[in-house]
This record gives C-alpha cells, structure tokens and sequence, in this order.
C-alpha cells in the first residue's frame, strides 16, 4: 500500500535538510528522499572538508556576490539569513566561529558536524529519510503532481513536492543534472548550465613550471578582448594544468560566456598589490645598490617566492648568470611590469566534476520569490543549487541554498495544510 505524506522533499543536501526540517516544524508530515548512500554528500566536502557555512556581510554586501539575480533572494533571506542558520546549528551542538572578519565556520572545521546536526534536526521532527532512493520520473494530473516513481517500482504519494535535488557540479556526490530533466518535463524552462567556481586551464607552460605554488592576497585582474573586466584579491595556487583556490573559482563565474564565446581571455598578476609600480622601481634600485655583487637571481629570492624567480627570469629576458650591478634600466623596468602584470592567458574551464557550483538551472522567472513554488505546477516547490542562481566563493552559495530550503519548506506545509 502506497504512503501518502504531505510534503516529500527529494535531495538531502543543504537546501533539502533546511526545507524537510521547516515543512515538519509547520505540521507538515515529511519524507526526505536522496539518491546516494547517505545525507549531506556534497555539504561534507565543502570547504576543503571544513564548509564555510556562511558569511557575515551586510545583505547590502551580500546580494553583490550573487547573479545573475540577487533581487530574488531578497524575501528568502528576509526569512532566513545568517544569523539563523548560526542559531540553528548552535542549538545543535556546533559552535561556529567567524573567520577573516567574515567567513563562517564551525569551530571544529569539520563539515560532517553541519551535516550531523542538520540529520539530527530533521530526525527529532518525526522526518522519515530514505537514502538510496533514486527518483525517476513526476506523474502529473491535471496541473498538479499526483505521485513520483522512485527506481524499484515505487510509488511515493503527496500534497506538495520539494526539488533540492542540487545542479550538476561533483557529480560523485549525487548531484548529477538530475533536476533539470524532470521539470523540462514539467513545462519549465532551464537556462543553459555550466561550470561555476571552477579551476581555470592556463596558455604557455608558465602554470605547470609553478606547480604547486600558493600566492596569498593575490590581486587578478581580469581582461577580455583587451577590456579590464573586473578584479579581486585571494589566494590560488598554481596546478599542472592552470590555476585553482578560492581567487581563481571566484573569477571563474566572471568569465564562463567569454569563454564560450572564443574571446581572450589574460589573468594579470599582481605579486606586490600593496605597492605602487614606483615604489617598487624604488625598492628594486636599492636593493641593487646593496646588493649589486650577488647574482640577480638570489636578490629576486628578497622580492618574490623562489618559484616565481626561473619564471620571472624566462619572461623579462634575463640571464641567470647576472649579478645585481648589471642590471640595466631596461631590465628593471621589465621585471617591474612583470612583478605588477604577470600575465596568463586562460584557454578553458575545467569540467563539472570540478566545479563547486553550477551556473544557470531552473528560470527564476518561472518560480514565485516569495515562496519557491513552481508558476507552472501547482504543487510543485524548488529550493538551492538548481535554481539560476550561484554566488562567490565564501559562503555565499551555501546561504542560498539553506534560506530558499527553509522558504520552500515554510510554504510546501503552508500550501498542503491549507
């Protein structure tokens, strides 16, 4: 015999938990379906294993590091913002601490106890979670939807149906595009997806040589087709094949049409963002009059990382035999604009499976702000990384999935209770 709930979230990842667990506060009988061996897959590895749960930016700030439509987070963060989510994790056993000034993690640094104490949550409520439970199609009536068939010949029956099924970034952890088929089937439009928050593959052999570097505080700016399009300061690291680390995923999202498109991309170095040009010609004339008799190569080691001084060497035209004292103004002012301007070319992005995020996703046009629900299916709710939403790296994203889960929620049980 057929169970019959009165909300059915499918997807047990961070807007799945946060939906489930507010549709059971409101009243609402809860089943939560996920399709891999366990919840929270992919919220375990955010953050390197450590998940920057959040960030502690003004909404003013925060809606800047969100696209392509900030405005419609606006209600569901009114709702549920950062401060909630603290709350709610405290009050479950996982401290959080506020590092930099603005990122959010626990005090552990342990990914696993956000994941622990949202499943704790959602238990305590009554939610009945079924891992392993791969969803295959919606079964419409009319303009409503009356069941899902879940792999086995299953049959599960509600009023309302929630959709945190995740976009199509690290797949392994089950969020495999999965999402978008289904309400393609259900009339909605999906704006074309893509990589976001991705590592980026590098021109020239200048990224391999630098393998394994990490540049802290790095300022990038980005130009395409020789325009400045925009520019921040991080950290990356240099890889064998191009450039990664939270800089570099942030710039990404920046850039993925350019790409596409086939137009130039030049990442632009600056080593020693803090200092003027001039005030670095300045610091380079003293130290070559200090130190004029030691080889070019060992004073460099004073100005920028021993990794960086072959490459560095190789691309201002510098021998490596050459001492302080000969260098000439011409060489000076190469090596000046390289320590300012260390240019790269980007040729392409890495794949979904490295990608943090997924850009594109369900059209916001077609689901109400206010409440998550479909315009299309009357009974239908959509929360987290498959809407065309994605952010900057720094808990932005994690913001959005956990405050449109917690709407989705609110107004699944609302609609079904009615």
């Amino acid at each position: 015999m057929a169970k019959i709930y009165d909300v059915i979230v499918i997807g047990a990842g961070a807007a799945g938990l946060l939906a489930a667990g507010k549709a059971a506060e409101c009243g609402a009988k809860t089943l939560l379906l996920e399709k891999m061996n366990r919840p929270g897959r992919k919220l375990m590895i955010t953050g390197n294993g450590r998940c920057n749960i959040t960030n502690t930016a003004p909404l003013s700030e925060f809606l800047k590091h969100i696209g392509p439509d900030s405005r419609f987070v606006r209600s569901a963060f009114s709702k549920f913002f950062s401060k909630d989510i603290v709350n709610l994790l405290e009050k479950w056993g996982v401290p959080c601490a506020v590092e930099d000034g603005e990122f959010v993690f626990t005090k552990s640094s342990k990914a696993v106890d956000v994941v622990n104490a949202l499943v704790e949550w959602n238990r305590s409520l009554g939610i009945e979670i079924i891992c392993q439970s791969k969803v295959l199609e919606f079964v419409k009536n009319e303009n409503r939807i009356e069941h899902i068939l879940v792999e086995g010949d299953i049959k599960y029956f509600a009023k309302s149906f929630i959709v945190t099924c995740g976009g199509a970034s690290y797949p392994t952890t089950g969020s495999s595009g999965d999402g978008y088929k289904w309400f393609k089937s259900l009339g909605h439009k999906i704006t074309p997806i893509r990589p976001a928050l991705v590592p980026l593959v590098t021109a020239g052999n200048s990224a391999q040589k630098l393998q394994g570097l990490t540049l802290p505080k790095t300022k990038i700016v980005v130009w395409v087709d020789g325009k400045k399009k925009v520019e921040q300061v991080g950290d990356m690291l240099f890889t064998h094949f191009g450039i990664t680390g939270p800089l570099v995923h942030s710039l990404s999202r920046h850039i993925m049409d350019d790409l596409q498109k086939g137009r130039k991309v030049v990442f632009a170095f600056d080593l020693l963002p803090e200092i003027s040009e001039n005030d670095v010609d300045n610091y380079l004339l003293k130290l070559l009059d200090k130190h004029g008799k030691k080889l070019f190569e060992n004073i460099l080691d004073l100005i920028i990382a021993p990794k960086l001084i072959p490459v560095c060497l190789e691309i201002c035209e510098i021998p490596q035999n050459k001492f302080g004292g000969q260098i000439s103004a011409k060489e000076r002012k190469a090596l000046r604009l390289w320590i300012k301007e260390f240019k790269i070319e980007i040729t392409e992005n890495r794949s979904f499976a490295d990608a943090m995020v997924t850009s594109g996703g369900v059209s916001l046009n077609e689901i109400d702000s206010k409440t998550m629900k479909s315009k299309m299916v009357e009974n239908l709710f959509v929360a987290g990384e498959i809407l065309d939403l994605d952010a900057d790296t720094g808990g932005y994203n994690l913001q959005i999935a956990f405050s449109t889960g917690y709407v989705a929620g609110e107004s699944a049980a609302e609609f079904c209770l009615q």
